[in-house]
């Protein structure tokens, strides 16, 4: 084990970097996240980026494609089939679903929500995959009048329930949910079980912020297992503790916003002295992606971009930085989905070479298998490393 090797992954969640070649078989021809909203805006601000290399990557308006870039960059495919942030992190730590996880775009079948029904003693409302604030306000009023919890879901592979906070506590909601994931096996097994608790009076309802994901466990090991039986300590920051089931973790920090996030993993980056830090910041999707929100998404791009020079102040010689996504949720589209993306990856080091192009990955499993080569451990099974482009 090398005792001053430490990896600090940060994803931003959904800041996808064009659409892949396959993109149209999953309804996202066009879509490019970061592209778009720079087009939208009439320039995306983010200074901090483009000195790391963002602009190098592609074409970016307001983004200029620096002659020496602090860091190397490239793009990464999805070999996964799939959109969403579990199979994007799961791969990311060399993990490729080689089966998509199973969605419902009409909805769970009768069966699941009997099961569901008879073991909770709750008949429940919705069932059909819709806007989690949007079905709030369609089904909230009768929420409150009969106690039934509202079950929905996406474009990706989730059973969400939404309830009260005063009609469902936090606590019972959560049970719901335990409950949901045990019936959610097999050829059910979708990938999330979330927990969507809310606050407020018909017209005002606002979600609250004890959001918790239910997982499916990783199939196989990830990277995070394979650092942490080699002894190395491994901290989840945000909601990775939840997207990879605990597992694989020796510590979490579970934050509730990107700022917050960006605060737990510099406190993380001054006393973990080596291993992996994994962190993801989730409100470019959450809040602005999923919602449509252009503006919003580009002022988080600009918050996160003010951030950096501390990440940066903060690394140590024999640190490898690393900033990626998971997949795409371009605002600018009629979809309110995730999108089928290349994501864009910077990787920095004071001990790596700067300014190196890593050109097209073919999966996002590369980055474990860099990752893994840094750090000494074995491979995972997926993967090609770059580490060779930056020694």
């Amino acid at each position: 084990m090398h005792h001053n090797k430490r990896v600090v992954i940060i994803v931003l969640d959904s800041v996808g970097i064009g659409e892949l070649p396959d993109a149209a078989n999953y309804g996202d021809a066009g879509s490019h996240t970061l592209g778009n909203i720079a087009r939208a805006i009439g320039g995306l601000h983010v200074p901090y980026l483009e000195k790391l290399g963002l602009g190098r990557i592609e074409p970016l308006q307001g983004v200029a494609a620096i002659d020496s870039p602090q860091a190397s960059y490239g793009k990464m495919a999805e070999l996964s089939a799939g959109k969403d942030t579990t199979t994007g992190h799961w791969e990311l730590m060399g993990l490729v679903l080689e089966k998509p996880f199973p969605t419902y775009p009409h909805g769970f079948p009768p069966e699941v929500i009997a099961e569901f029904s008879r073991r909770t003693g709750k008949e429940v409302l919705g069932n059909k995959p819709a806007s989690g604030t949007q079905i709030i306000e369609e089904l909230g009023a009768e929420h409150l009048a009969t106690g039934k919890p509202i079950v929905y879901t996406s474009a990706d592979s989730v059973f969400q329930i939404a309830a009260h906070e005063g009609v469902i506590p936090v606590a019972e909601l959560y049970a719901l949910c335990e409950q949901a994931r045990e019936i959610l096996q097999g050829a059910h097994a979708v990938g999330r079980v979330i927990a969507r608790p809310f606050i407020g009076e018909p017209g005002n309802f606002t979600r609250t912020g004890h959001r918790k994901d239910f997982s499916r466990k990783p199939p196989q090991p990830t990277l995070l297992d394979v650092a942490k039986a080699a002894g190395y300590p491994v901290t989840g920051v945000g909601k990775i503790d939840n997207i990879f089931a605990d597992q694989g973790l020796t510590a979490s920090n579970h934050t509730t916003n990107d700022m917050a996030g960006v605060d737990a993993t510099l406190e993380c980056m001054r006393s973990q002295p080596n291993g992996i830090i994994f962190t993801n910041l989730c409100d470019f999707d959450m809040l602005y992606g999923h919602r449509n929100n252009v503006q919003g998404y580009a002022q988080a791009l600009r918050n996160f971009d003010a951030r950096i020079p501390e990440l940066l102040q903060t690394v140590r010689e024999h640190d490898l930085l690393v900033i990626t996504a998971d997949h795409g949720c371009d605002p600018t589209t009629a979809s309110t989905d995730h999108s089928r993306e290349y994501v864009p990856i910077l990787v920095y080091g004071p001990a790596l070479k700067s300014g190196i192009n890593l050109g097209v990955r073919s999966s996002f499993a590369d980055l474990a298998a860099t990752i893994a080569e840094y750090l000494d451990v074995p491979a995972p099974k997926w993967g090609a490393s770059f580490l060779n482009l930056l020694q």
